[in-house]
C-alpha cells in the first residue's frame, strides 16, 4: 500500500487566507444597513483584537480605525473599507447566504472589510518596512444618502493623513487582475425629487377641469430624458434615470400631488451643475404651462472619484510585482456608478482600484444583483496588493 502524500504545511499565508474566507462568510451571513452596522463592527473589531491589533474609538457611530505604526518615522496613509449592505433579498444557494431577510451584501462590502483586515494584519507583520503609519478604517453607510464618508471625515479619520487608498471588487475582471484608471473612476451623482401639485384633485372623466398631475409629471419626465446630449456636450457622459413615482390611490381620481425621483450622474462637476439647474428650469416651465406648481429638490451631491495619477502609477508597479506583469487592466472609461470614497479623495490624494473577483458563471453576476458572489481566492491577493501599495506610498512620501 502506498501512503497518500502529506497535506501541505499550513504556512502563515495560507492560514491568513483561510481566516479571511471565514471572516468574509461570517460578515456575508449577517448584513446590516448603513449606520446600523453594530454586529458587523463588533465582529471586525474582535477579529483584529484577536490578532494583536488595537482598534480606536467609534467614529460616525459604527465606524472605527486601527493604526499600524511603522518602525520608521513618516507620514500617514489611510486605507478605507465600507461596511453596509443593501436592501436586497439574496437569491444564491451558498452555505453562507444572508440570514437576514431582505438584506444582502450585494456590492462586496463584506469582501472590502475582509481585505482591509488582511491589510491590517500584513502591515503589522511588515512594520520594519513601514516609513510612517498605515491607518485602516472601516466606514459605515456607503450606500445610503447622506453617506458615511463625510461623517468619518468630520470625526477626524483623516487627521494627519497624507494619502488614501481603497479597493472595489469587480465581477467583470478575472481573479488576479486589477483595474486601474487615473482621473475620473466613477461619476458624480445627484439624487433628485420632483413634486407636481395642482391644489385640488379631479375627476378622471374631466381632466380639463383640473391640472392632470400624473400627465404633467409624465411630460416632465419625457423632457428630462432628452436633456443629456442635447443641451450638454455628448463627449461628457451624463445619465438621467427616473426610479420612483408616487401619486394617487383611486383609479378614477386625478391626484392633487404626484412625486417622482431618480438620479443625475455626470463624470464632471461642471456638467452636473449645469444639468441640475436645467432640470429645475424645465420642470418649472412645464408646470407653469399646465397650471401646476412644480418643485425640484436635490437632497445630496456625491462627487466623482478622481484618482491621482501618481497614486495610480504607484499602484501599477505594486500590482505588477505582487500579481504579475499581466495583472494590470487599464480601464478606458469611468463607471457611471457613484462611490462616496470621492469625499476622501477631495481631502487627500490617492486612488481607488478595482480587483477582479470572477472565475466562472457563479461569480460573474453584476454588483447589486441578488445572485452576486465572488471567488474568495481574490481576498488574500487583494490584501497583499493593497498592503504593498500603502507601504510603497509611504516610502515615496518619506523619501
Amino acid at each position: 500500500m502506498i501512503d497518500a502524500p502529506a497535506p501541505p504545511a499550513r504556512t502563515p499565508q495560507t492560514a491568513l487566507a483561510r481566516d479571511l474566507v471565514a471572516l468574509r462568510r461570517t460578515l456575508h451571513a449577517h448584513p446590516e444597513l448603513g449606520f446600523n452596522e453594530h454586529r458587523t463592527s463588533a465582529t471586525v473589531r474582535a477579529w483584529l483584537e484577536e490578532r494583536g491589533l488595537t482598534p480606536g474609538p467609534a467614529l460616525a457611530g459604527t465606524g472605527f480605525a486601527v493604526d499600524i505604526v511603522g518602525a520608521h518615522p513618516g507620514p500617514v496613509v489611510a486605507y478605507r473599507a465600507d461596511m453596509d449592505a443593501l436592501p436586497i433579498e439574496e437569491a444564491t444557494d451558498c452555505t453562507y447566504r444572508s440570514q437576514v431577510p431582505g438584506l444582502m451584501h450585494a456590492c462586496g462590502h463584506d469582501a472590502h472589510m475582509t481585505i482591509a483586515c488582511g491589510v491590517a494584519v500584513l502591515a503589522n507583520e511588515r512594520r520594519e518596512d513601514i516609513h510612517g503609519t498605515v491607518r485602516v478604517f472601516f466606514q459605515p453607510s456607503e450606500e445610503s444618502v447622506p453617506s458615511g464618508a463625510p461623517v468619518m471625515i468630520e470625526d477626524g479619520v483623516l487627521e494627519g493623513v497624507a494619502s488614501a487608498f481603497a479597493i472595489h471588487v469587480d465581477p467583470s475582471l478575472a481573479v488576479g487582475r486589477v483595474g486601474l484608471r487615473a482621473g475620473s473612476l466613477t461619476a458624480a451623482s445627484s439624487p433628485f425629487v420632483v413634486t407636481v401639485e395642482s391644489g385640488k384633485s379631479g375627476h378622471s372623466a374631466r381632466p380639463h377641469e383640473t391640472a392632470d398631475t400624473i400627465w404633467i409629471a409624465q411630460q416632465i419626465m419625457s423632457e428630462l430624458y432628452q436633456l443629456a446630449g442635447r443641451v450638454t456636450d455628448a463627449r461628457r457622459p451624463a445619465v438621467i434615470t427616473i426610479c420612483r413615482m408616487r401619486g394617487g390611490d383611486a383609479l378614477n381620481v386625478i391626484p392633487n400631488t404626484v412625486e417622482f425621483g431618480g438620479t443625475l450622474r455626470c463624470v464632471d462637476d461642471e456638467t452636473l451643475t449645469f444639468l441640475r439647474e436645467k432640470i429645475r428650469r424645465v420642470a418649472g416651465a412645464l408646470g407653469a404651462v399646465y397650471n401646476a406648481n412644480v418643485d425640484v429638490d436635490y437632497h445630496h451631491v456625491l462627487p466623482a472619484v478622481v484618482n491621482d495619477a501618481d497614486a495610480i502609477g504607484n499602484a501599477r508597479g505594486a500590482a505588477q510585482d505582487v500579481l504579475g506583469p499581466e495583472a494590470v487592466v487599464d480601464l478606458p472609461l469611468p463607471s457611471m456608478g457613484g462611490e462616496d470614497f470621492a469625499f476622501v479623495l477631495r481631502e487627500v490624494p490617492g486612488a481607488m482600484l478595482r480587483i477582479g473577483t470572477a472565475s466562472g458563471e457563479r461569480t460573474r453576476y453584476p454588483l447589486h444583483h441578488s445572485r452576486f458572489d465572488l471567488d474568495e481566492s481574490a481576498l488574500p491577493l487583494a490584501a497583499r496588493l493593497m498592503t504593498e501599495v500603502c507601504i510603497r506610498d509611504l516610502a515615496t512620501r518619506a523619501a
